[in-house]
């Protein structure tokens, strides 16, 4: 069983997440031969505060 563990900087849309939830379920199928099924794929959105580009934080940095 496939398993997709994706990290992003909080503030997207439901409607993006969902279109990463789709696309990466079904690359994994494509490249492993899982079936849809069996696929699964976790996203966590990560606050701005706890996101850190070259020692700042990302709210920092304006992202």
């Amino acid at each position: 069983m496939p398993f997709a563990q994706i990290y992003l900087v909080e503030g997207r849309t439901e409607e993006q997440k969902a279109a990463v939830i789709e696309k990466v379920t079904q690359a994994l199928c494509e490249a492993v031969g899982a079936p849809k099924e069996n696929v699964r794929v976790w996203i966590l959105d990560v606050p701005k505060t706890n996101w850190g580009i070259a020692g700042v934080t990302a709210k920092a940095l304006g992202r």
